[in-house]
């Protein structure tokens, strides 16, 4: 739904509370759906899948990022929040991110992904049902190429991005060098000398704070971490 996100970040300011989303969708048809149910369903969709409350810290960092990317990066951005929210896309991840670039990707793959991470709990139409919706998803975030006869592509990747990645691994307890190590980062798709000139320029225009000291490294996101989420941060390690 990475059409329907971007109209609806583009439309409200920063500030926005969830109900201001909401309201948008439901209220205003800001996304234009041609019915009351399928805006209904549309919200509910968008919020499960992003939040969209600034009082959840996933999206809130998503739109602080967002907002300091220029554009290209926002595809993948919005894969990472889906993905922290999402179970069941996680599950497909490993199929996608172990392909090369310009190998052939089969949706069998993803069913079968899925089946053995939940055995038994989804019949053969919803595997199906899954891996095409999922496949679309991979593809929105530029890791898939293709309408037809999908092939493994590389997303594109900017500071923004690499910075959201980055803090996900943070809140995840990653720390130092790790945080340029965890599977948020490797969801970007990017060499780790790439990843390094990322932090350091993301470092440069305050979102993150990328230290280097004789090879030993530091990442740190106090400048876009509230101070109570710090606080939690702090008692949690």
């Amino acid at each position: 739904m990475f059409d329907d996100l971007e109209v609806l970040l583009h439309e409200l300011p920063q500030d926005a509370s969830l109900q201001d989303y909401k309201k948008a969708v439901t209220e205003a048809n800001v996304l234009a759906k041609r019915t009351a149910s399928t805006r209904r369903y549309t919200a509910q969709r968008l919020t499960e899948l992003y939040a969209l409350d600034p009082e959840v810290t996933l999206f809130r960092l998503l739109r602080r990022y967002w907002d300091a990317d220029e554009g290209p990066g926002r595809p993948v951005m919005g894969m990472l929040c889906a993905l922290a929210r999402d179970p069941i896309l996680r599950m497909t991840a490993g199929p996608v991110l172990t392909l090369k670039p310009g190998a052939p990707f089969e949706k069998e793959a993803l069913e079968h992904a899925v089946a053995e991470a939940a055995p038994g709990r989804f019949s053969p139409t919803s595997l199906a049902k899954i891996a095409r919706m999922t496949a679309s998803s991979w593809t929105q975030s530029g890791h898939l190429d293709g309408r037809y006869n999908k092939v493994r592509a590389r997303p594109s990747v900017t500071p923004a991005a690499a910075a959201y990645a980055c803090a996900l691994g943070y809140l995840g307890g990653a720390r130092g060098g790790q945080t340029l190590e965890t599977f948020w980062t490797h969801v970007l798709d990017a060499a780790p000398d790439r990843l390094h000139s990322l932090a350091q320029e993301a470092s440069r225009r305050g979102l993150l704070t990328y230290r280097n000291a004789g090879g030993i490294i530091d990442l740190t996101f106090d400048a876009v971490l509230t101070e109570n989420e710090r606080e939690r941060i702090y008692e949690q390690a």
